[in-house]
């Protein structure tokens, strides 16, 4: 299965600011990109880097600077729609798209998301948040829009053109990391690059409080 894995060169993880320098945020998203592509890779998915510039990856890489709502669904355009690889007739290839940011991802749970997707037109991972972290769809007229809480709004999109939805109920998809409170279930729970990154960058739990707490040594 074709996985689209959106990622953005430009000023990336902005909400990181405050306990990560440019350049720092800039390696840490590499790594989760990284960690994302491994789990892909491993549950046997195809990936394919959507980015806003050149990124140097040993995957396919489409380089699309538009908002990311128009970027993939150019790319379920391509895919999905009459005029790409839907436009012979024959039902479409399922294809997923995931986020590059799910630190936690392992190739079980995209394995999870994979499988929803064979069952369903549209099976999708929300967000802690309400967004949409994760999805597969066949549904050659299924498009995404990901302004607010999207995971709702993907949700009737799916029932307004009739698709069959499943949502997948998973906590290594749900969790994308945007905030600085975020780093701690990379630290906790992260068995990639991702966390070796934080914990070579200095970056630890801290439960001394009553609380766990990021810290930085």
């Amino acid at each position: 299965m074709e996985v689209i894995v959106p990622f953005s060169t430009d000023r990336p993880k902005s909400r990181l600011s405050g306990v990560l320098s440019p350049d720092e945020r800039r390696g840490f998203s590499r790594a989760m990109l990284d960690d994302v592509l491994d789990a892909v890779v491993a549950a046997g998915g195809d990936p394919r880097v959507l980015a806003t510039d050149a990124v140097d990856v040993d995957r396919p890489v489409t380089v699309d600077d538009r908002p990311l709502t128009e970027a993939v669904n150019a790319a379920l355009d391509a895919r999905l729609g009459a005029g790409g690889e839907a436009g012979n007739g024959d039902t479409p290839e399922p294809v997923a798209v995931v986020m590059a940011d799910l630190a936690l991802a392992t190739p079980a749970a995209v394995e999870r998301l994979f499988a929803a997707g064979q069952n369903a037109d549209v099976a999708m991972a929300p967000g802690r948040g309400g967004g949409t972290n994760a999805f597969v769809a066949s549904h050659p007229e299924f498009r995404v829009d990901y302004h607010g809480a999207s995971y709702l709004d993907h949700r009737e999109i799916a029932s307004e053109i009739g698709a069959a939805f499943a949502a997948v109920d998973s906590q290594r998809l749900g969790t994308d990391v945007d905030e600085p409170a975020d780093l701690a279930e990379v630290l906790i729970h992260g068995e990639g690059r991702a966390a070796a990154w934080l914990r070579e960058a200095g970056f630890a739990l801290d439960a001394s409080e009553g609380r766990v707490a990021v810290v930085r040594e």
